[in-house]
């Protein structure tokens, strides 16, 4: 893994929260240069501690002790200050508006090294491992549907389901909520979200059986690993 140092200006404390969420996004601009230009403008007022480019290079940003600027309006499990708590990664990738497309193995393979030297210094249980659209619902798609979050659970870093038993009509947004994700979001959104990050196949905001059954199991396996660490 190539790492180099981009500092951004673009950080302040954490007024003394704990690190407890590894947040992933893609920069969703036209070229990674771009996106690092912006990520260490003082203008822009948005950074990341870490940004990953598409050969593998990783770009450290901000300090892991300090307060990247990532998040924006989000929540997940009550808390609503996810900068304060996480650790931002952003991959570059032009997203959906420039072109969405899969992310390199150098990248990720970038990305799986990293992140496994985050969890081993902050204690981030595997369902806090998030993408930025599983925070903010209703604004955010990315990482999107390639991201391959089924291969870092592999790696022990998230979580994926099984499908579970079919928790029935009216208990999906009880078991969102209960993951983590937002109460007040749109219904649709966070069912998108959901899907986006472990239904990638098929996002359309419906609660159809299949995601149903593997909601159900996702909250089964969050409660059987509940207080552990990843």
């Amino acid at each position: 893994m190539t790492r180099v140092e981009r500092p951004s200006p673009n950080h302040d404390d954490r007024g003394g929260a704990s690190v407890d969420i590894l947040l992933i996004h893609y920069t969703g601009m036209t070229s990674g240069a771009a996106a690092l230009e912006r990520l260490c403008d003082p203008a822009a007022r948005v950074s990341a501690h870490y940004a990953i480019d598409e050969d593998g290079t990783v770009y450290a940003m901000v300090p892991e002790a300090r307060r990247a600027w990532h998040a924006g309006l989000a929540y997940w499990a009550g808390a609503r200050d996810i900068n304060a708590r996480s650790i931002g990664i952003e991959l570059v990738n032009p997203g959906h508006e420039f072109g969405y497309r899969a992310f390199p193995e150098a990248q990720i393979g970038a990305l799986i090294e990293l992140c496994g030297e985050i969890l081993q210094r902050h204690a981030i249980a595997p369902w806090c491992v998030l993408g930025h659209s599983d925070v903010a619902p209703a604004r955010k798609d990315d990482p999107g549907e390639l991201f391959p979050w089924a291969r870092l659970a592999a790696a022990e870093i998230g979580l994926w389901p099984l499908l579970g038993e079919d928790p029935g009509a009216g208990a999906v947004p009880d078991l969102l909520t209960r993951y983590g994700y937002d109460p007040d979001a749109p219904a649709q959104k966070t069912v998108a979200a959901f899907q986006r990050h472990f239904r990638p196949s098929r996002v359309d905001g419906m609660a159809d059986r299949e995601t149903r059954e593997l909601l159900c199991g996702l909250v089964a396996l969050y409660d059987a690993r509940k207080g552990t660490r990843a």
